[in-house]
Order: C-alpha cells, then sequence, then structure tokens
C-alpha cells in the first residue's frame, strides 16, 4: 500500500504551527455536530488537530451523501484560501472533536510571510485535485474491489484492535449509506457485497460498527493475487 503523504498540519515546522495557533480559535465539539453548512457564505479554514469529521453534501433532491472523511491534521475548507464563495459541502463531528478555526484573511497574511503555511496548502490543494481524479476513475471499478479499498483504507487510518484479538475495528461510526456514498454506489449494492463477506467471515457489521476479521482477503479483493 502507498504511503500516505503527511496531513497539513505534520508538514509544517513548529514555527509554522504556533503561527497559525496564534491566529486561530481553538474549538472543541462533540460528536455529531455540524459546524459549518453547504451553501453558507463564509471564508475561514479548519484544522483538524484531533478527532474526525465528515464531509457531507446534499442534493436539491434531499439525498445526503458521506463525501469524505478528514482526520487529525488535515485541512478543512481549504478553498476559502484561494476563493471566496458558498460551502459546497457541510461538515459534521464524527467523533469529539478539537479543532483550530482560522480565518482566511489571517491564513493569507501567514502564507506569505512563511512560505512552508504555503507550500503545505499547495500540497493539500493538489492532493484534493489528486483524489478527485482517482475517485473519478475508479468508478469503473467493480464495487467489491473498491469497498475492499476503502476498508483497507479506513483500517489504516483509523483502525484499532479487537480486544478478543480476532480482528481491527474501523472506530468511525459509518452507516452503509455512509460506504455508499463514499464509493458513489447504492446502499443496496453495498449491502448485499457486506452481506457475502460477513457470511465468509471476513468482517462482522453492527449498527454503524464495522470489524475486519480478514484483512488477507480484502486485500486480494482490492488489488487482486
Amino acid at each position: 500500500m502507498a504511503v500516505r503523504p503527511a496531513p497539513f498540519w505534520e508538514a509544517l515546522d513548529p514555527g509554522d504551527r504556533a503561527g497559525l495557533l496564534r491566529a486561530g480559535v481553538r474549538v472543541v465539539l462533540d460528536a455529531g455536530r455540524q459546524f459549518l453548512t453547504q451553501g453558507e457564505d463564509s471564508d475561514h479554514l479548519i484544522v483538524v488537530l484531533h478527532g474526525w469529521v465528515k464531509v457531507v453534501a446534499q442534493s436539491h433532491a434531499g439525498y445526503r451523501a458521506l463525501l469524505a472523511l478528514r482526520g487529525p491534521g488535515e485541512l478543512l475548507g481549504e478553498q476559502a484560501a484561494v476563493e471566496r464563495g458558498r460551502r459546497s459541502a457541510s461538515l459534521v463531528t464524527a467523533t469529539p472533536v478539537d479543532l483550530l478555526q482560522l480565518p482566511a484573511s489571517r491564513f493569507h497574511v501567514l502564507a506569505r510571510a512563511r512560505p512552508g503555511v504555503a507550500d503545505a496548502l499547495e500540497r493539500t490543494l493538489s492532493r484534493r485535485l489528486r483524489e478527485a481524479d482517482l475517485q473519478r476513475a475508479g468508478i469503473t471499478e467493480p464495487v467489491p474491489a473498491r469497498l475492499a479499498a476503502l476498508l483497507l483504507d479506513l483500517v489504516e487510518r483509523c483502525g484499532m484492535p479487537e480486544p478478543d484479538g480476532t480482528g481491527r475495528r474501523i472506530a468511525l461510526a459509518l452507516s452503509q449509506d455512509d460506504l455508499a456514498g463514499l464509493l458513489l454506489t447504492s446502499r443496496r449494492t453495498v449491502s448485499r457485497v457486506l452481506e457475502q463477506w460477513r457470511a465468509a467471515g471476513w468482517v462482522v457489521t453492527g449498527r454503524q460498527s464495522l470489524s475486519i476479521r480478514s484483512v488477507d482477503q480484502l486485500k486480494t479483493q482490492a488489488f487482486g493475487g
């Protein structure tokens, strides 16, 4: 599996971090809180210092889809650093979080004064474009392969050992609708694949819980071999 690039916060040196902490406001929120709304006219950026955030979008028809999961060190609302406009998605806390909220004007001043901040922003923007390209390219892959790759990614990012040592639990409350949104497919398709994998003993599912019991089988599904 490819080495994951360092998130925005980890890519900064201590001086850059200190400057951003002085320029921003720390916010602590419980799980399940929406703190930025799709269509909102605001231009602040957010750094996730601790915890996990869901990026969700709602269609005109009322369908709500999970677009991405952002974890510790990641930058949110990064488009506010390059252009002012209405928010394209809402942000909802998936776990308790510690956030740094940065007005775009202050962020711009720091980015001009500290090349490391500007460089980390540029890399974040580039990574998001690459993620979008990969998602579009991957839509032609079979859903089982894409779902297996997604679960392996989640295990790597936020997996926790099960107490009995039988697998790794994904430490986020994710519904089958959430998984379907991340894969750009239907809930029915995700449910059918997970049912097959449960029967085979590869995964164990509960209400918004998921435990991986066979990483090797998921790797075979995702990458062949």
